[in-house]
């Protein structure tokens, strides 16, 4: 097995916790713990709460990619935890939420609804591998539907805001939902503000998690958010990650008919972690040919072992978190990727979704603006 560090997920300092301290400075009902990192910093009563997630900027990519005494690494007072999986859909879905991935049920990029009995991908509405609409209405939001902190803050009377491409205004430039922090921040009363960009994920992915291209995205944005943050008074600003990511050898499934043939439909989740569903006179023949092929670089848990464990979080589970389940986990701890297919495997470099320490851990940021004059 590699000798990388195993990070399993700790629901008390995770990702998920982060806006239940925002409810908690609100003085409103939490939906889970709280995150000591940020409670400390919410006592001193910032008029502006204004929480950055930069997709994939796990702190390995900032501490390997970015100058120590730059803005980025220079305001780091900690690291924590993602959720598991360590991937966008489940950890940006908790940062939302306030909730564990087995309360919220938005596992992975690909999830199977039992509704449909079908594989679909989740942000993009369609059955997985194809262009094809999964259903003439939202799969993820009809049968995993959720009310997000924003809403509900507002709800309760009081003010927060998104600033990302899919939310009205729909800022689609990393300036724009610049712009649109400032101005929300210039507006009187306290308030919350939540942020998102897909970098520096997007870059990494197909060209890797250390080239001088992740690099330079990683400093501009860095740039930006130094600029942004100086215009800035009686403001907290976090910028964080959703999860982290790594390097990896992606193989393609089909290139392994004796796994093939065991299984009831392609995996769902994510190539780091798989979802499996095995045909049941086939389960010995699977557990030995993928052990004997990944046992290297995959833990393969049954089913009722990922809920012994409690791997999605210790919460109340979302009524179809449990049918949504095949009859195995494959959770990667090695340098491996799993893809269905060839043409996947070869266009991918870096990646995210295991229990590695390197997807795990996340950054906390800090840039405190004190109040230049009285309100």
């Amino acid at each position: 097995m590699s000798e990388k560090k195993i990070i399993f997920p700790d629901d008390k300092n995770s990702i998920a916790a982060l806006p239940n301290s925002v409810l908690k400075w609100f003085g409103m009902e939490q939906n889970g713990e709280s995150l000591p990192l940020l409670d400390e910093y919410l006592k001193k009563e910032y008029k502006n709460v204004v929480i950055m997630l930069l997709d994939g900027m796990g702190t390995c990519i900032l501490e390997k990619n970015l100058e120590k005494d730059g803005f980025f690494r220079s305001h780091l007072k900690g690291s924590y935890l993602s959720v598991f999986p360590s991937t966008t859909v489940a950890a940006t879905t908790s940062a939302m939420s306030g909730m564990l991935p087995a309360e919220h049920a938005w596992l992975g990029w690909d999830c199977y609804y039992p509704q449909l009995d079908k594989n679909v991908t989740t942000f993009l509405n369609v059955e997985k591998g194809t262009e094809i609409p999964a259903a003439d209405y939202n799969v993820a939001w009809t049968y995993t539907g959720y009310e997000g902190v924003v809403q509900k803050i507002n709800r309760l009377g009081g003010k927060a805001y998104g600033a990302m491409p899919f939310v009205e205004p729909f800022p689609d430039t990393f300036e724009k939902i610049c712009d649109r922090i400032l101005t929300l921040c210039k507006e009187p009363g306290k308030k919350y503000i939540y942020s998102y960009w897909n970098e520096p994920d997007s870059t990494m992915h197909k060209q890797g998690c250390y080239c001088d291209n992740s690099a330079e995205v990683l400093r501009n944005l860095e740039k930006q958010v130094q600029a942004l943050t100086e215009q800035l008074q009686d403001t907290l600003f976090i910028v964080t990650a959703d999860h982290g990511h790594m390097d990896s050898k992606c193989v393609a499934l089909e290139d392994y008919p004796t796994l093939m043939e065991c299984l009831v439909r392609m995996p769902s989740i994510e190539p780091r972690v798989l979802n499996l569903f095995v045909k049941e006179e086939k389960r010995q023949q699977f557990e030995e040919e993928f052990t004997r092929y990944f046992g290297q670089d995959f833990l393969l848990w049954p089913k009722q072992k990922v809920l012994d464990e409690k791997l999605f979080g210790d919460g109340t589970e979302h009524p179809i978190f449990r049918d949504m389940l095949g009859d195995y986990l494959a959770i990667a701890v090695g340098d491996v990727s799993i893809f269905d297919t060839r043409e996947e495997a070869d266009i991918f470099i870096g990646v995210h979704a295991g229990l590695l320490e390197d997807e795990m851990t996340i950054p906390f940021v800090v840039i405190e603006k004190k109040e230049m004059s009285k309100r």
